[in-house]
């Protein structure tokens, strides 16, 4: 495993932190050994001084890249159900022991832990970000609102219920995951909600997506995070049935996990080569440096022309009510002889 430190070495004090981002691949498909593997990741980054690390999207336990799950339109094959339910019984729980299992390891590291997963809700999948705290409690998660193209006919839609920004002693952080990033409104609802350590798993890693993080950094005045997966047709099931073949050496994700600083600048990254840790030391007085001139849901909003409204209303398909017996201590107008 290769380290990357773009850093220095001074103590940290104050508004300065140091960050990680990890580039690796799961064990894909096996929820147990994978978080084993999270577990070595997230030690090695503490040991490098990390207070915060995070984990590519869909971490826990694969993104299932170059599988169709046996769909086309109108029909759907045996073989792809397979998939799916050996994809749904990898997954994770919230809460549930996988996730008790990371938040030992938070706090056996004394970090911030932010991991992609895959959340198992009945028989519903979730793209999620799962968030922990040094003391090893779940903060909370975000489930991806718009999963993309493919990923729509194996992941359910999250809501605006999961949208947290975390007020930590590192600064606010939150994630927004992916092709989530794409959308403009959802950008602005989490800068206004003062991110600064903004998380961005992924599984993108085309050089458009480097130009989206760095875009979004100044955008929001913020650090970006952004780790991905490098992976290897080796690093999934010799029965993965995919686009991808069978030669174990074949290139599936590249990587280019990266760490940005507000004004567009890599402090870390962006990586290509292997699985890598990378981490970087951010100043958060280089958010308040940054928005003298560019705050774009304050100074340099224009809420007289532009305003969002953002629903964070959980919504459910199903609600129950309950019906509790009413005990009358008084008659009930109009039925006085009751």
């Amino acid at each position: 495993m290769d380290t990357t430190l773009n850093a220095g070495t001074e103590a940290l004090s104050g508004r300065r932190a140091r960050v990680a981002v990890v580039q690796a691949a799961p064990v894909a498909f096996d929820r147990e050994k994978t978080i084993q593997k999270l577990g070595v990741l997230a030690g090695e980054a503490a040991r490098d001084g990390a207070r915060l690390v995070l984990f590519p999207e869909a971490f826990v336990s694969a993104y299932p890249r170059g599988l169709d799950f046996g769909a086309v339109v109108g029909a759907r094959s045996e073989k792809g159900r397979e998939d799916f339910r050996r994809y749904w019984a990898s997954s994770v729980e919230i809460p549930g022991p996988a996730v008790d299992e990371m938040g030992r390891i938070a706090r056996a590291n004394d970090i911030y832990l932010v991991v992609g997963v895959i959340e198992r809700d009945g028989g519903t999948l979730y793209c999620t970000a799962v968030f922990f705290s040094p003391d090893g409690s779940l903060m909370g998660k975000h489930r991806k609102v718009m999963p993309t193209g493919s990923e729509r006919l194996v992941w359910g839609f999250g809501d605006g219920s999961t949208l947290p920004v975390f007020d930590t002693p590192l600064g606010k952080v939150g994630a927004v995951i992916c092709w989530e990033n794409y959308l403009p409104l959802m950008r602005a609802a989490m800068y206004s909600k003062g991110i600064q350590i903004y998380c961005a798993p992924t599984a993108d890693s085309r050089d458009s997506w480097l130009a989206t993080v760095r875009h979004i950094a100044v955008e929001g005045r913020c650090f970006v995070l952004s780790a991905n997966q490098f992976s290897r047709r080796k690093d999934y099931p010799e029965d993965y049935d995919s686009v991808f073949g069978s030669d174990g050496e074949t290139l599936v994700c590249r990587g280019g996990s990266c760490i940005v600083d507000p004004f567009g600048n890599f402090l870390a990254g962006p990586n290509m080569e292997g699985e890598a840790i990378l981490t970087a030391e951010i100043d958060l007085d280089q958010i308040v440096r940054g928005k003298y001139d560019l705050d774009v849901v304050g100074h340099y909003a224009r809420p007289d022309i532009f305003q969002l409204h953002v629903d964070e209303r959980p919504k459910r398909p199903v609600t129950s009510h309950s019906t509790e017996a009413i005990h009358l201590t008084e008659p009930v107008p109009g039925n006085e002889n009751a």
